[in-house]
């Protein structure tokens, strides 16, 4: 300890601070060495245990998350001890945020909705508003969809990301393809002019219609 307390003079006398605020910075940094140790371990045996995709990416988001929170919490009370209790330290500083930061606050109650009720996941197909595409990434402040549609004809995706932010989920009309039925109803437009030999393409459109009549019947049972 008188070790560790000769480091802690030399460093203050060095920087010209007290060293109260050399060991805050200090418990500081330590802090965060072992909250990220802790995330890495549990990162590392997630990807051994568990395949898939989806699960591997919800519990680094739950992780990031989680990580973010306690130490938030453990550094505030590092650095604000004259504070009587935690509570109203943040009370303080929600109230100060409830004003100045009206839409990143929505963003993040939409944030706590969409982990809450689930309106949808990433890999789903999803349509906000004007907006359609299946859902790559999701964040405390927005959401990201992989656009398809828009001027694009059918639902091939059109190459671009889509930001949108979390709030808009109280404001706009969601739609969800994917969710509980894996099928969607579509309608296929083959033109044949009056010269075209309609009885060969009816034959090759019931050909290409035996050929995925699985599908059908696995349709049907999820439907029912």
């Amino acid at each position: 300890m008188e070790y560790l307390d000769q480091i802690i003079s030399w460093i203050a006398e060095t920087l010209k601070v007290s060293e109260g605020l050399v060991v805050k910075l200090l418990f500081t940094f330590i802090t965060f060495i072992l909250l990220w140790a802790i995330r890495q371990v549990a990162l590392k045996l997630v990807r051994k245990r568990v395949t898939d995709h989806r699960a591997r990416y919800s519990w680094n988001k739950g992780t990031a998350y989680g990580v973010y929170i306690i130490g938030l919490l453990l550094i505030s009370r590092i650095w604000f001890e004259g504070v009587e209790s935690l509570a109203t330290y943040l009370g303080l500083v929600s109230a100060g945020l409830a004003i100045a930061l009206k839409d990143p606050i929505a963003n993040m109650a939409g944030w706590l909705f969409i982990i809450w009720r689930r309106p949808f996941e990433v890999g789903d197909r999803v349509q906000i508003g004007d907006h359609s595409g299946d859902v790559i990434d999701q964040r405390i402040f927005q959401f990201t969809l992989l656009e398809i549609g828009n001027w694009v004809d059918g639902d091939q995706s059109t190459g671009r990301i889509i930001h949108i932010p979390n709030g808009k989920i109280f404001t706009q009309d969601q739609a969800n393809y994917t969710k509980a039925f894996s099928y969607i109803w579509d309608e296929l437009s083959v033109l044949l002019t009056f010269e075209s030999n309609w009885k060969k393409g009816k034959k090759i459109l019931q050909e290409i219609a035996e050929e995925h009549d699985d599908l059908q019947d696995t349709a049907r049972e999820k439907l029912r």
